[in-house]
Formats: structure tokens, sequence, C-alpha cells
């Protein structure tokens, strides 16, 4: 446990956002751009759709009441969408406008002045789901519940429409959204052979795959929030030659490394 400090990005989102931590992953580029400056929290939940993110949004977020007591958050990156998009035999499966309602949902909950869960200080990000490759993922599964081969839960097409679905709730809370699909769909050379290199086993993403999100990401902080860019904010503490300069000028260790705001 560590004081409150330093304040915030949380990624919030389900397996893609969980394996984002990774060496390779957009987590673990996000904490190493901003370290020192925002603490990256990884809320990443393998499997969950955003039926299921809402209840633990609630536990993960804190009131309005709770907010002193917690590091502020700067940024929400909310990527969700994977697994809403499989199939409808899938119990991972939400329908497309209620997939819609919940996104509209957790950006309310945000930024409601109404909503218990109400932070004012939070800017929001979403990630639309990527393509995917069924053929791929069909064995992937079935080694990973060490089942035998099922029908298809996923498809290509469907992944489309929840990402454009994403694209429509951004257009209408004013939420800048990272197209995922679009740029990995676009390096792939628009072919569903081509997403090979950027899927790991047809659903999940590849280093390449995360450094396509990342960048993207970090383009639409630098364009939407250049307040929030790595290369905007300062260190909380400062570097150690400044600690020396301060030494030199007789100034106390703990004014010369007192947090800055």
């Amino acid at each position: 446990m560590t004081a409150n400090v330093q304040d915030t990005i949380v990624l919030l989102g389900d397996s893609l956002t969980e394996m984002g931590a990774a060496p390779e992953g957009y987590a673990t580029k996000l904490g190493e751009v901003y370290i020192r400056k925002l603490d990256v929290v990884n809320r990443g939940f393998s499997g969950y759709n955003t039926d299921w993110i809402i209840p633990v949004f609630e536990q993960i977020w804190p009131k309005q009441q709770e907010a002193q007591q917690h590091p502020k958050t700067r940024l929400l990156v909310v990527w969700l969408g994977a697994n809403d998009a499989a199939r409808a035999h899938s119990k991972h499966h939400v329908p497309l406008e209620r997939y819609e309602a919940n996104l509209a949902e957790l950006v309310r909950r945000v930024r409601s002045p109404e909503s218990a869960f109400y932070s004012p200080d939070t800017r929001l990000v979403f990630i639309n789901p990527p393509p995917v490759q069924p053929e791929r993922w069909v064995p992937a599964l079935a080694e990973y519940m060490q089942v035998p081969e099922a029908p298809p839960d996923r498809d290509l097409e469907q992944s489309r429409l929840y990402a454009e679905a994403m694209n429509r709730v951004g257009e209408r809370e004013g939420v800048p959204v990272v197209d995922a699909w679009g740029k990995i769909w676009a390096a792939a050379g628009g072919t569903a052979g081509g997403l090979t290199p950027f899927l790991s086993d047809g659903l999940h993403l590849t280093g390449e795959g995360y450094k396509i999100v990342f960048d993207a990401l970090i383009a639409t902080i630098a364009e939407k929030y250049p307040e929030l860019h790595y290369e905007r904010l300062p260190l909380t503490f400062p570097l150690w030659n400044e600690i020396f300069d301060g030494m030199e000028q007789q100034r106390s260790l703990s004014e010369i490394t007192k947090k800055r705001t």
C-alpha cells in the first residue's frame, strides 16, 4: 500500500485489456511512457462483456463521497465489445442495441453530476473491438478449454458491426474512439488472411497488434486531451540531479522533493 500521491489512467475492459499487461501489451507500454507521471491501473477481466462490467464498475470506481480518499482518474480507457460481439448462441453475447446502451450508461455514470460515481476530472476514450479470425479461434478455444471443437462463436462481420456501434456511441456521447478494428484491418491489407500477424489466436492480439492500438491511443490523447499526453506531464517527484542542485542551493530535502502538482 502506498500513499495517494499520483493520479491514474484506468484501463477497463476484457481479456484484450487483461492481456495488455504482457511485455508487448498496450498496458505495459502505457506504464512505460507514463512512469513517474500517472499510474496505469489495469482492470481487464477476461471473458467479460458490457452487461457484466457494469456491476464490476460499481465496485472498482469510488463514489463521489469517497473520491478524496482515492487518486484522481485522469483518463478512463474503455475497451469492450469483443465478447459482446460473440454469436447469439454464446453466453458472452450481448445484443447490439443493449451493447450501445451499456456503453452510454458507463459514460453517464462518470460524467453525470447526478451519478453516484460522478468524476468531473476524468476524461474518457473508447477502443473498439478488433477484427477476428474464427477459423483460428475455434481450435485455440478448444485447446484452452480442453474440450472438443465447437461451432464458431465469433464472426468477422459481427465484429465490424460492434466496432461501428461503439463509434456511434462515441460520436453521440462526445467520447473519442480509437478505431482498433479499422486500423488493424488496414494493416492486414483488408483481408482476413492478412490479420494473422496481428492476432495471436484469432481473437487476442500479438505484440504487433497491440502496437497499432497503443500508437493510435497515444495519437488520440495527443489530439483530444493534449494536456494528458505523457510528454506534457511533469514528473511527480524531481530527478536526482535536481536534488543535487537543490542541495547546492541550501534547500531542505523536504522542500526539494515535494510532490509536484
